[in-house]
């Protein structure tokens, strides 16, 4: 006689009343496999929703692999120890849920000397934070509270996530950060700073530079300078 497959096996314990016994009591293996499939399925659903929230999770066209063009592989422009630690700051909150009425994300590459300097993760995230691993390298997923500009990697990606629809400002962000940003110095880089927005050069402050949806940012700060740099944001963003 053929066997039946687990499925049709599932299937007639369930048309059975779960698999009862003939003393009427339930296998304890049945209600160990309904606990297994209830769990398989909220991890399921509940990773399926931090990936839609959390998109640069996902993998990224562009794969950079040395120091001069990886913000993963390049020295960082500064550390987050000094930034604001949840006070207001030029108006924005820090706020314990990230806020979704208003979502977008820019890009910033800042280039001392010509050499890559990576904008840490973490910039706007309040600890205590945790940590997961993403295509796009540590992941800050939670935190104390969130600033509505704040970087949860070290891709150079700003996430602008505000209760209502304003246009922020890179200066904003440096704010937050507690960084310094002029014509002459960004952060710890200082020289002569010539700023691009979406491949054409920004004559104004750098301070004022919107951040509007999937600006694309470069700081040259000091000589040689580098030719301005396209970014493709990772899917989803």
């Amino acid at each position: 006689m053929a066997r039946r497959s687990p499925g049709k096996r599932v299937a007639r314990a369930a048309a059975t009343g779960g698999g009862r016994t003939k003393r009427g009591k339930a296998p304890v293996g049945f209600y160990t496999l309904l606990v297994v499939i209830v769990l398989l399925g909220a991890g399921t659903v509940g990773y399926s929703r931090y990936q839609r929230a959390h998109p640069a999770s996902a993998s990224s066209s562009q794969k950079p692999s040395s120091p001069a063009t990886d913000p993963l592989k390049a020295p960082l422009l500064a550390s987050t120890q000094g930034q604001a630690n949840g006070q207001p700051v030029d108006g924005i909150a820090c706020q314990a849920g990230e806020q979704v009425a208003y979502h977008i994300h820019a890009h910033v590459a800042v280039y001392s000397s010509g050499a890559l300097r990576a904008v840490p993760r973490g910039i706007g995230v309040m600890p205590p934070t945790n940590e997961q691993n993403s295509s796009e390298g540590p992941f800050i997923a939670s935190g104390s509270c969130f600033y509505w500009l704040h970087t949860h990697t070290q891709d150079g990606v700003i996430h602008i996530e505000s209760p209502t629809p304003k246009i922020y400002t890179l200066g904003n962000f440096f704010d937050i950060w507690q960084q310094p940003l002029s014509s002459t110095q960004v952060s710890t880089a200082l020289g002569n700073v010539t700023a691009y927005v979406n491949g054409k050069q920004y004559k104004g402050d750098p301070r004022s530079i919107p951040l509007n949806a999937h600006a694309v940012i470069q700081l040259d700060v000091g000589s040689p300078t580098v030719p301005p740099k396209s970014y493709s944001f990772p899917k989803g963003l």
